[in-house]
């Protein structure tokens, strides 16, 4: 990869850096926070878990319709305007828990936390996802998604760190200031990635509308146009069976992952009493297995193996490390599954990778937005079943013994993405030619004809 078009994307990193640091290094405060102002002084809650699948939910509901939305408006407005709305809305709730972290005040940040989190949830990503497909050529995306998952998992460590060594007011405090000045720095530094954003937006538009509509209220018609239909999603779904294929493991691997990142804090706290600085611990050393493999393994090896193979192995490690949470008789045993995170992190952008190739460059936000939202759908889905779960097999009467029950299931949910995964066969990218294409397809058979010369399969 040229070292100048990485170096192009240095703003963008810079505020990925900043954001993610923002919002990671309050993760291993918030159920001690959580527990303290519902359930103080005991180590088993189910209201802090219920409550927590309660926001999930709501969360995923409202990021089900925003993510597509916000890609598809990114296309025509440009990633940095739509970066704005994400960045400014996360500082809100931060504030509220640097101010106090009492019951009243808890519960205000509970509300406005799932409030923002509807709107703007995983938007940040998305979108700097979208940014790095506008500048990077197909033949090398691999490798720039896993540098920006690297940059990623390097906030994570940092935020971890920084969470680690200092007490729980400071935290918060710490994480609102940094939210605003990664918001600034955004609105300084970072350049709009899509150079005619305007041309675009009126182009696309000119065919559906009349011009003495566009003269009197451009603006209006141009987000209305852009809000995605139930059957735009199911046309970009149907568009490839890679796409389709690459979607239902970013589902089922989102229902894993959700009902993961819902229980374990829970499930180590009851278990193994874990606190602030034992949940820091252990996202430091999955956050140091995420930078080894995403910057230095992923570059290395994104040229020599085939992105599928690559998704492949990260859901399998994935698999295991869940399998491995779900069982351990130790406090030592997390620690371990953590460093399968070298391998299972190949997962994310390897998946981003392959969606971004099954569409032309001005739909790169369609897309990574249409992959988010299946995730969103996932977020829906997982807390209504493991959050049950998890407060029952945490509870003081379970079924049977087995703590890490819920855990062990969302493992075997993404066993299933592991499987559908091996299916994914190798599809030639879609060139810039589809996308001017004035033919109606379900599938080109070849993606280098020219629009003129369109070939289709029939529906």
């Amino acid at each position: 990869m040229e070292v100048k078009k990485l170096m192009g994307l240095s703003p963008l990193f810079m505020t990925v850096f900043l954001h993610s640091y923002s919002t990671f290094m309050v993760i291993p405060a918030i159920t001690d926070v959580t527990m303290s102002a519902i359930c103080p002084g005991e180590d088993e809650c189910s209201i802090a878990i219920y409550l927590t699948g309660i926001q999930q939910v709501l969360v995923g509901m409202g990021t089900l319709v925003m993510m597509p939305l916000i890609g598809n408006l990114s296309d025509k407005y440009g990633r940095k305007a739509l970066l704005t709305i994400p960045m400014t809305l996360t500082i809100i709730p931060l504030a509220i828990l640097a101010y106090n972290r009492t019951k009243n005040y808890f519960y205000a940040y509970y509300a406005l936390r799932t409030l923002t989190s509807m709107l703007c949830e995983g938007s940040v990503q998305c979108l700097a996802l979208a940014y790095v497909a506008d500048n990077i050529p197909e033949n090398r995306r691999t490798s720039a998604f896993g540098i920006l998952s690297g940059i990623t998992s390097t906030a994570f460590v940092a935020g971890n760190l920084s969470a680690r060594f200092i007490s729980t007011p400071l935290t918060f405090q710490v994480s609102a200031v940094g939210a605003m000045i990664a918001t600034v720095y955004m609105r300084v530094f970072l350049p709009e990635s899509i150079a005619d954003v305007g041309v675009s937006a009126l182009h696309s538009t000119k065919g559906d509308v009349n011009i003495s509509l566009l003269e009197e209220d451009k603006t209006s018609v141009k987000i209305f146009k852009t809000m995605p239909s139930f059957h735009d999603s199911v046309s970009l779904l149907r568009s490839s069976v890679t796409f389709w294929q690459t979607a239902i493991v970013a589902f089922l691997v989102g229902i894993g992952d959700v009902a993961l990142g819902d229980s374990i804090l829970y499930y180590l706290r009851s278990t193994f009493h874990f606190n602030k600085d034992q949940f820091a611990d252990l996202m430091i050393i999955a956050g140091f297995g995420g930078i080894i493999s995403q910057m230095i393994l992923m570059p290395m090896l994104a040229p020599v193996i085939a992105e599928e193979k690559l998704l492949s192995i990260g859901l399998f490690f994935a698999c295991a490390h869940m399998f491995l949470y779900s069982i351990a008789w130790s406090p030592w045993v997390p620690y371990a599954a953590a460093m399968f995170n070298v391998l299972s992190v190949f997962a994310q952008p390897a998946l981003r990778s392959i969606a971004s190739k099954q569409v032309g460059p001005h739909e790169q936000g369609k897309a990574q937005g249409c992959i988010s939202g299946l995730g969103s759908f996932a977020n829906i889905l997982s807390p209504l079943v493991f959050s049950p779960l998890t407060a029952l097999f945490l509870s003081g009467n379970p079924p049977f013994h087995f703590p890490g029950f819920s855990i062990a299931c969302a493992g075997f949910a993404v066993m299933i993405a592991f499987a559908q995964s091996i299916m994914i066969k190798s599809a030639p990218p879609v060139s810039s030619s589809k996308s001017s294409s004035n033919c109606d397809c379900v599938e080109p058979v070849s993606s280098s004809k020219s629009s003129s010369n369109c070939d289709c399969v029939e529906p």
